[in-house]
């Protein structure tokens, strides 16, 4: 694992060797995966246009962003341990409690639909991964419940992105558990909970129920609460707001970083190929049933490759000439690409954020970019 800039090279960072000089990377798609589409049909129209970032905040390693129902208010998660607003109040502060390792600490939020309820991604002094529970009125976070553990044998690839999907559940993501190359075969095996996309409901039971329609439930052998698998280290994944796809940025090992695609009305039970495969070439023997392609990968050969960041399609009003783009960046790197849904070779470079942690969207579709560094930026037209 290479020496993370500030703290990071944390979740993000790819375990390949240092990134030799070189040009940005394109993006491929991928076959087996079908082909995103905007939901009228109508093809999406790059443009021509860059993309301004406009610093709105400075915080302490930012790395997730979130908003809540009826609250116009920004919420960001510091890795340190600390839920915030950009406005600079502290909602949460875990610092005393979060290990402090490079891939460790506060990772992940979500606010339930409703607004009455927070959850947050983070690990503890012994690497452990909580989701806990808050209820919140919009001033003060109380009741804290834990809804999921999950013990870690190692320090990396921790996963960390919470997110109430469409349908009103919570979907979860668990790296493989770390050590390089997924020593223990957990992307692979239904038996665990890690190098998964969980999907929970948090509020029908305690401390969670499953729903009835999961993937894997009453499959001998698999955990009930996994959505999709063969995950290496899913660190950010995002829906479209319109139609309901999900978009996983999944870390890479040595070669390739990648993004997966899930439509919208999947019965869920995708398998995106780790530990088998790597991107999608074969990465060890082995047998991986029915492995979903990626639809973008880029290769770690390229300048300062090392970790994708995955973000949302874009669906606000400010930037026409964006509307029905995915975009994604690479921490190490710090470039930023746009790529139309239903042609997405044609992705163009629109930016850069030095140390690229994490995006966000807000209640309007307009999207925002956090820096390791400190910085959260709001993306406007140029």
């Amino acid at each position: 694992m290479r020496l993370a800039v500030v703290v990071l090279a944390v979740v993000v960072t790819a375990c390949s060797a240092a990134q030799p000089q070189g040009a940005t990377p394109s993006a491929s798609v991928g076959t087996a995966a079908p082909r995103p589409s905007t939901p009228d049909g109508r093809a999406a129209t790059p443009g021509a246009g860059k993309l301004k970032f406009t610093e709105i905040a400075a915080l302490e390693r930012p790395v997730a962003f979130t908003v809540r129902a009826d609250d116009r208010r920004l919420y960001v998660a510091e890795q340190g341990g600390k839920l915030r607003t950009t406005d600079g109040d502290t909602i949460v502060d875990l610092s005393g409690e979060v290990s402090g390792g490079n891939e460790q600490g506060l990772l992940g939020v979500a606010f339930h639909p409703s607004g009455r309820w927070l959850y947050l991604d983070w690990t503890d002094r012994a690497g452990t991964t909580h989701v806990t529970e808050w209820a919140y009125d919009g001033k003060k976070a109380t009741g804290r419940r834990e809804v999921l553990t999950v013990e870690q044998p190692f320090a990396n690839h921790n996963g960390g992105q919470l997110a109430f999907g469409p349908d009103g559940h919570l979907y979860v993501a668990l790296g493989d558990g770390g050590g390089a190359g997924d020593p223990e075969g957990n992307g692979q095996d239904l038996g665990t909970l890690l190098g998964k996309i969980l999907r929970i409901d948090p509020r029908g039971g305690r401390p969670y129920a499953v729903p009835d329609d999961n993937p894997f439930v009453g499959k001998e052998g698999a955990r009930p609460e996994i959505w999709a698998y063969g995950l290496r280290n899913p660190w950010r994944f995002g829906f479209d707001r319109e139609n309901g796809d999900l978009w996983i940025g999944d870390v890479g090992q040595n070669r390739w970083e990648e993004i997966d695609y899930q439509p919208a009305g999947s019965e869920g039970g995708e398998n995106y190929g780790w530990d088998v495969r790597e991107g999608a070439e074969r990465f060890r023997p082995g047998r991986a049933e029915d492995p979903v392609d990626p639809v973008i990968v880029y290769s770690l050969d390229e300048g300062r490759n090392c970790s994708v960041i995955a973000g949302f399609v874009y669906r606000g009003a400010k930037i026409p000439w964006l509307r029905g783009q995915f975009l994604y960046g690479d921490f190490c790197a710090g470039w930023i690409r746009a790529a139309p849904v239903d042609d997405l070779e044609r992705d163009r470079r629109v930016g850069e954020v030095e140390q690229l942690s994490s995006f966000g969207e807000d209640h309007d579709g307009e999207l925002y970019a956090l820096s390791l560094s400190g910085s959260v930026y709001r993306i406007d037209p140029a």
